[in-house]
């Protein structure tokens, strides 16, 4: 049963408002947070927010197996019960220990989850069909960001412990995927012969998996380090910046809302949005202390990841086929978990390393990094496979 009906569009994409939340959501928490655990140290309250990555990725190695053994409904209910049970489980727990052992398996859950999210819509979906609805994904988990981080923000000023009842919005993607998700092997016996193994995966699949990573790491530079700069820099508020930072994601969700409209105007150039939105974005962020630079960059990060992200998902959904979701999407959701993971290492620490702890030298070493993401999709521009024009609208209503 492979229908494109509106239901089955939304219920995979209400996985896609979840998947951000696994960290960003507390974000706004954390200060708070570690006053509550003031005898803990620093690094194992900045866990909370980092350690579900380092499970997402290693769920995301083992999601074809997982595929081989539960059929996708099942194994999307499983993910989502998971992912509200853990994500919300920290508001009855007043134990640091105990609260990252549930933030672990919450990555599980988004390991689970992510791959899903994108995959299923390469393989109920035709190839026509997908850069709108990786369009709409990316502005859904954009649109998660927002609306996440603002009701954890709200939560928190109630008491450090309210933040985590905002993964009760799983119980939304639970009830959609229940009433309308067909529960299908996505890995039949025959895919199964099917499926590469991980090295002859990562050589077909490359360009896609290390964009992910160059694309996400380039990203995370930006929430890592632009409220400490800006009010360095700046006599803006802190609300203030909250609203540019919060600006940036809505960009980002509208550039995603249209997407399909630019694959059909500028398919042979879209490829190259992202790492030239980045050049200019940190160009300006690293060179310029001024508020319409940090304007002006922040929105070329939000078109960049606007397109970004929607177009690494939609050249490897048509390139790996019905096969997608067991195949490339987990490579590609681990590679984007890992850059968001090693961004504040390898670009912000080795940024302060290269350029004498200068305030604004993870912007100078993320515009560096800018550049060979540019020159890596230069170089394998005959390797992305150039999504087909997009229908002009998709049943979604």
């Amino acid at each position: 049963m492979k229908k494109s009906s509106s239901f089955l569009s939304w219920s995979i994409l209400s996985m896609s408002l979840l998947t951000v939340m696994a960290g960003a959501a507390i974000a706004p928490a954390l200060g708070i947070i570690k006053n509550h655990f003031c005898d803990v140290p620093v690094w194992q309250v900045q866990l909370i927010i980092s350690i579900p990555a380092l499970f997402i990725i290693f769920t995301n190695l083992l999601f074809s197996t997982l595929c081989r053994l539960f059929k996708s409904r099942t194994l999307a209910l499983t993910g989502l019960i998971l992912y509200v049970v853990c994500g919300t489980a920290p508001y009855f727990i007043d134990n640091i220990s105990l609260i990252l052992v549930f933030r672990a398996l919450l990555g599980v859950s988004v390991g689970m989850i992510m791959p899903l999210s994108t995959g299923l819509l390469s393989f109920y979906f035709p190839p026509e069909q997908q850069g709108t609805l990786m369009g709409l994904a990316a502005a859904m988990n954009q649109m998660g960001g927002v609306i996440a981080t603002l009701l954890a923000g709200i939560l928190a000023s109630i008491s450090w412990n309210y933040a985590f009842l905002v993964y009760i919005l799983g119980l939304i993607a639970v009830v959609f995927i229940v009433i309308f998700l067909p529960n299908e092997q996505i890995a039949t016996p025959k895919t199964k012969q099917q499926v590469p193994c991980m090295k002859e995966r990562l050589k077909k699949f490359h360009p896609s998996i290390t964009g992910m990573f160059l694309c996400m790491s380039l990203f995370f530079v930006y929430p890592s380090n632009f409220a400490i700069i800006a009010s360095q820099q700046t006599s803006l508020s802190s609300n203030a910046i909250t609203i540019i930072m919060v600006a940036l994601d809505v960009i980002a969700f509208f550039v995603g809302m249209f997407f399909s409209k630019l694959i059909n105007v500028c398919r042979k150039s879209l490829k190259y949005y992202a790492p030239v939105c980045f050049i200019i974005a940190y160009t300006l962020l690293a060179t310029s202390g001024s508020i319409w630079a940090l304007l002006v960059g922040s929105l070329f990060i939000g078109i960049a990841n606007g397109a970004g992200i929607p177009y690494l998902n939609t050249i490897a959904s048509i390139k790996g086929g019905k096969t997608a979701a067991t195949t490339v999407m987990p490579l590609i959701s681990a590679s984007l978990y890992l850059g968001q993971f090693l961004s504040p290492i390898y670009i912000s620490s080795l940024g302060n390393a290269l350029f004498n702890n200068a305030l604004t030298a993870p912007y100078m070493l993320a515009a560096i990094v800018a550049v060979i993401y540019l020159i890596q999709v230069i170089c394998t521009r005959n390797l992305q496979a150039l999504p087909p024009k997009q229908q002009s609208s998709v049943n979604l209503e």
